[in-house]
């Protein structure tokens, strides 16, 4: 049975040699979800306007929430809500979809070709797009409702790095293991809730009790949602220690997924 080389030289080769086919897979996704809507790909900017306005009304005039350590105006804690769900939902986009991924494309498993491995590419590509339109949205109402935010906003992509690189190898594990174990769909399903509430997305670190400090120092999205929030909202650059410590896990768990599923994509066909 052949076997898949799965060095990080073939994985850099396989994105090169196949960067125009991941591109138009992805561009053919996103104009796919809203293919035939009346409002077409203007969805894509609507849904995350419509939900942070919610945020608005809900926590900063029905609850009156404020942030602590904020200015305490009325709408700093849905932009503060909001910068951690762009992180969030980055991770639900991909996290959800990936062990379907190999299963929900079986015809391109018996192409020998076709190079498997680009899929989750595609996928964290289309939830990039996500994140890029949410970005806007988040920026346009800080400029309307604060003025202009502070200039570590611009290392927002940066902060994302680490993240995109350990969703990419999370999606290479999953996907790998969603053809042998179907019930993957569903553990992720809630494996996801429970990370968006052990998660300071809707509350800060320092609210968190000691007791359950160990439960967040083995979240990986607790940090990046933390530094998005720093860039965005308080103007403090990246933190020289946590962010290589990002970086370092994120490029790990990157080429150990990529391993993983070259190993395994041997099998698919004799499953699927």
């Amino acid at each position: 049975m052949e076997a898949f080389p799965s060095s990080p030289g073939q994985l850099i080769r396989s994105l090169i040699d196949n960067r125009r086919l991941v591109l138009a897979l992805a561009a053919r996704e996103i104009a796919a979800r809203y293919r035939g809507s009346l409002l077409g790909l203007a969805w894509a900017l609507v849904q995350p306007v419509f939900m942070l306005a919610i945020y608005t009304l809900v926590f900063s005039e029905v609850f009156k929430a404020r942030w602590p350590g904020g200015s305490g105006s009325r709408t700093e804690f849905a932009l503060v809500l909001f910068s951690g769900l762009l992180v969030f939902n980055l991770f639900s986009e991909v996290f959800n979809r990936a062990p379907g991924l190999i299963v929900g494309n079986a015809n391109y498993v018996k192409k020998v070709v076709f190079p498997l491995e680009v899929l989750p590419w595609v996928s964290v590509l289309t939830a990039m797009f996500s994140l890029a339109v949410n970005l806007m949205v988040w920026l346009l109402f800080y400029l309307v409702s604060t003025g202009l935010p502070p200039m570590t906003a611009l290392l927002a992509p940066l902060v994302m790095v680490p993240m995109i690189l350990f969703m990419t190898g999370i999606a290479w594990l999953l996907s790998a293991l969603g053809v042998f174990l179907r019930d993957t769909a569903q553990i992720t399903a809630i494996i996801t809730t429970a990370v968006m509430f052990l998660t300071p997305i809707f509350y800060p670190i320092d609210a968190i009790p000691a007791s359950l400090r160990p439960v967040l120092n083995i979240n990986p999205l607790a940090p990046i949602v933390a530094q998005m929030r720093d860039v965005l909202m308080w103007g403090k650059g990246l933190d020289p220690v946590v962010y290589p410590t990002c970086l370092l896990v994120s490029l790990a768990v990157f080429f150990l997924g990529f391993a993983f599923f070259q190993r395994t994509r041997k099998g698919f066909a004799d499953v699927l």
